[in-house]
């Protein structure tokens, strides 16, 4: 299916991308790397009266680190985090760039184009909310930084205003010792995950867990923090019995719907699953281990 009719314009600055946005309407969108919205588009889940191409916009594209943070522009592409020295420092980020979709959807989506989009199946949400995130944002009415919790509202719903724009994301550095992972389970690669988990945390004295975030995707309309997965472990030893109720925990603060990708059950075991491998990881990480880690794909598990 072709989209609905729309005009097309090219921005060369921020200024005159935030005045395009204002003069066209609460219908006008913008538009970043293009994978998330010409899809919806296509659908005609989206029908935009006009769209506002930002790849021009060199204030949108300058990633960088300052302050024991690392900000990334707006329109850094899921590649360029993939390969950015800050992925190799917070192995996380890496395990999430490196898994989105395909290498041509990895050279064109966005960091910011994502995160507006608020796709409950989205790769970065979760592994944005396990670490200590920030979404820097900028419009008509002046700049704001809004907490990655607070920033998304509902599916496909943020707190961004129609003439706003994210400027970037900024990733507080995880103190020592702390490790991460993030798995997604997909049917292959270009599609959205059954189930995602993204682990966050820090160990006391190599055993001890300290300060463990877990969240889960593509089983709800937002990512969910399941804190009562989070008990299971913090302020715990770290072994396979207290790693497997933290796993139990998460997958009974889910409700996932049944559908295509498989039954609401199917969904809980596997998120058990993955809950208890990702956070194996992560405990590995932290104890200074070099691990890879790749999406599971049907057939490979």
């Amino acid at each position: 299916m072709y989209p609905a009719a729309f005009r097309y314009f090219r921005a060369c600055t921020l200024e005159e991308a935030l005045q395009m946005l204002a003069v066209l309407g609460e219908d006008a969108r913008p538009l970043a790397g293009g994978q998330s919205l010409i899809p919806l588009m296509k659908l005609r889940f989206s029908q935009p009266s006009a769209l506002v191409d930002l790849q021009d916009v060199r204030e949108l594209s300058r990633s960088g680190a300052d302050n024991g943070a690392i900000r990334f522009a707006a329109l850094a592409t899921h590649s360029e985090i993939e390969e950015s020295k800050a992925a190799s420092q917070v192995p996380i980020l890496h395990d999430c760039a490196a898994g989105i979709a395909d290498v041509q959807v990895r050279n064109r989506g966005t960091i910011g184009g994502s995160l507006a989009e608020a796709d409950p199946t989205g790769d970065w949400a979760p592994v944005l909310l396990a670490l200590d995130s920030e979404v820097s944002c900028v419009g008509a009415q002046g700049e704001r930084t809004i907490s990655l919790p607070e920033f998304v509202l509902d599916a496909y719903t943020t707190v961004l205003r129609p003439t706003e724009l994210i400027r970037e994301v900024i990733v507080h550095q995880p103190p020592p010792h702390s490790g991460g992972a993030y798995m997604a389970f997909k049917r292959c690669p270009s599609v959205y995950a059954t189930a995602s988990v993204a682990v966050q945390l820090r160990l006391r004295d190599s055993d001890d867990c300290e300060d463990c975030r877990i969240v889960v995707g593509s089983v709800g309309l937002t990512a969910i923090r399941a804190q009562e997965a989070e008990a299971q472990l913090n302020g715990q030893a770290v072994r396979q019995e207290t790693i497997e109720r933290a796993a139990d925990a998460a997958a009974a603060a889910t409700d996932p719907q049944s559908d295509l990708r498989g039954s609401a059950d199917y969904k809980r075991v596997l998120l058990r699953s993955l809950v208890n491998r990702a956070v194996g990881i992560a405990v590995r990480r932290a104890r200074g281990e070099h691990v890879e880690v790749s999406h599971e794909y049907t057939g490979r598990v």
